[in-house]
């Protein structure tokens, strides 16, 4: 952000420095007076005046009346403004003062009062009621707006409590957040036809998709559809963009959700393509032919496939593109301009879609406040919680809501927990898989993985904190020590599931790595002998039970008693292992913070 920091009185300049210091060293100094460091203005006013399309911010510090009278002849409108903040002298308020929303003002207020450990006085009525703030919700979640009223009007109703309706057709980063954070005037739909529009006075819809009603309607429209491009060779482009506008629109289907645009590698350069493309101002995806066969099309054409090899280039192309096997919007034949005959096709993003959803989510090493944030707002909204019972507490499922059903998958095969999540998956229904630490290490979840592939079932992983790093924390020790370890080795003895012969713990040991070593309490023997054949005897360990939860035990010894520590204390499969010199290290040094080192951020002393 290109910010111009006005220092109008002797008392702001260290204010001014400091903020200066902070932000980007682009961030750019003004006083009327010589300061070292600033540039010299002859008038504030004058500056201003001069340069209030140059900056996207001006902050002045000094007296609110002196950044009033200064900037009063410039005003225009809210969507074209500079951001306007004043700060006292002392430092002690941050005012946005213009611009809060659009040009980002009550944002970098905020930001500035953290810096100075000051307060933001924002008056906003939005903000001020902790409502949502209409004009930024777009920007913020990459979303598109659309209304027939003014935005303000529209603003009017939703900060007075008028009943709104929330209609959120798709799912993404943005429509979690509203659910979540959903006002008590606001009820949430997820059909328009549920809706009871006589008793609202405003939608607000995230949606892709056109719909007729009695009362204004806020559209915020997703990135979602992926158009699919297929036409005869050298087709003429003028007029084709229009002619999918106006057919997407007679269908239903918002222009403004086109996310990209597709054709088959045949077809890279036809000027139509690159016509659609730049005026969505998208770069084309092109696909090779080898990667849309065996995708199947509602429409197969055996004279594209003697052309192209494939049975539809636009309903393939679009398909490909949103990771779908359903379309939108079947394949279209469309004739702009004589001989320029061209197809185009649309499908929904896969991932967008509402319905069944499974979400591989990371418990954390066991005490529920260190599953992550999103980890817990899934937990939350869950309609099933299958958790591994064996080795992720109990408590952690006490964030489900009224109503979800919460299942352990200790006694259960691969083939049984499968089957409770397609039920539930088939309903339409959110299921979180819960896994220990991070579900990448050790997690099992490649096996289930494989099932949602085979069943063409859409899921996501959420990662976690894993117990490893927990043991990091407990111990307070940093894994990697300047010049003596840098890297961490994640791994197992062998007990029961073999070990690759590459991956034997005694050659693993040979780097004198920091060793984290899970589920291998009970050949604790094997994995001792192993390792002293490369680490010496002395070298620290940690035995680590049950890493943040309420019983957490941790022993320290040397390597030649670890097999002992874990009998004498009984320790169990849930114990990690940790080996290593860095164990408890204080000594060496990173440059990183040396005054004599130089880098993006700042100068080192040394030549």
């Amino acid at each position: 952000m290109k910010i111009a920091i006005l220092i109008t009185s002797d008392a702001g300049e260290n204010t001014a420095k400091r903020l200066q210091n902070e932000l980007d060293k682009s961030v750019m100094l003004f006083s009327v007076m010589p300061r070292e460091g600033c540039n010299r203005i002859d008038s504030v006013s004058a500056f201003v005046e001069a340069n209030f399309k140059e900056f996207e911010a001006f902050v002045f510090i000094g007296a609110m009346g002196i950044c009033v009278r200064s900037i009063a002849s410039c005003v225009t409108s809210k969507y074209a403004d500079p951001a306007i903040i004043n700060i006292d002298s002392a430092g002690n308020y941050v005012v946005p003062v213009l611009s809060g929303h659009v040009g980002g003002a009550n944002r970098l207020a905020l930001h500035l009062a953290r810096i100075l450990g000051a307060e933001a006085v924002v008056t906003t009525q939005s903000d001020v009621a902790g409502l949502w703030a209409l004009d930024l919700l777009a920007r913020e979640y990459g979303w598109k707006e659309e209304h027939v009223l003014p935005m303000n009007e529209l603003i009017v109703r939703f900060v007075n409590m008028q009943p709104t309706a929330l209609l959120l057709d798709i799912r993404d980063r943005g429509t979690e957040v509203l659910e979540r954070e959903c006002p008590g005037h606001v009820t949430v739909f997820y059909h328009f036809e549920d809706i009871p529009v006589e008793n609202y006075k405003l939608i607000i819809a995230v949606s892709p998709f056109v719909y007729a009603a009695n009362l204004p309607i806020l559209y915020y429209r997703p990135a979602v559809l992926h158009l699919g491009l297929g036409c005869r060779k050298q087709s003429e482009s003028e007029g084709a963009w229009q002619y999918i506008c106006q057919r997407m629109l007679e269908c239903g289907y918002s222009p403004l959700s086109v996310k990209t645009v597709s054709t088959i590698e045949l077809k890279k350069d036809e000027p139509l393509v690159a016509d659609v493309a730049a005026k969505l101002g998208v770069i084309p995806t092109i696909y090779a032919e080898q990667e849309l066969q065996g995708i199947e099309v509602p429409n197969p054409s055996d004279k594209v496939f003697e052309v192209t090899g494939v049975y539809g280039v636009a309903e393939a192309t679009a398909l490909k593109s949103a990771h779908n096997v359903r379309l939108l919007l079947e394949k279209q034949k469309a004739q702009v301009n004589k001989g320029s005959d061209f197809t185009f096709a649309i499908a929904m993003d896969e991932a967008a879609e509402r319905g069944g959803f499974v979400e591989i989510v990371g418990a954390g090493p066991g005490d529920p406040e260190l599953v992550s944030v999103r980890g817990k707002h899934l937990l939350e909204k869950a309609d099933l919680i299958l958790y591994a019972g064996s080795l992720v507490p109990i408590e952690l499922t006490y964030y489900a809501k009224p109503g979800a059903t919460v299942r352990s998958s200790a006694s259960m095969t691969l083939e049984e927990q499968f089957n409770l999540m397609k039920e539930f998956y088939d309903r339409g229904l959110l299921i979180v898989r819960l896994h220990t630490g991070d579900p990448c290490i050790y997690g099992a979840i490649q096996e289930q993985m494989a099932f949602f592939d085979q069943y063409g079932m859409r899921y996501r992983i959420t990662p976690g904190i894993s117990s490893f790093l927990a043991a990091a924390a407990a111990l307070r020790s940093q894994f990697t020590i300047p010049e003596k370890v840098q890297s961490i080795i994640l791994t197992r003895g062998e007990g029961r599931t073999p070990m690759p012969e590459k991956e034997k713990l005694h050659l693993l040991a040979r780097s004198q790595s920091t060793m984290c070593i899970f589920l291998s309490a009970s050949i604790v023997d094997e994995v001792q002998r192993e390792l002293l054949e490369c680490y010496p005897p002395e070298t620290p360990v940690a035995a680590c039970y049950h890493l943040t939860w309420k019983d957490e035990k941790i022993f320290r010894g040397q390597l030649c008693d670890l097999a002992n520590i874990i009998r004498e204390n009984k320790l169990t499969l849930t114990t990690m292992i940790v080996v290593g010199d860095a164990i408890d290290n204080r000594g060496g040094l990173s440059k990183l913070y040396s005054s004599h080192f130089t880098h993006m951020f700042r100068k080192g002393d040394d030549n």
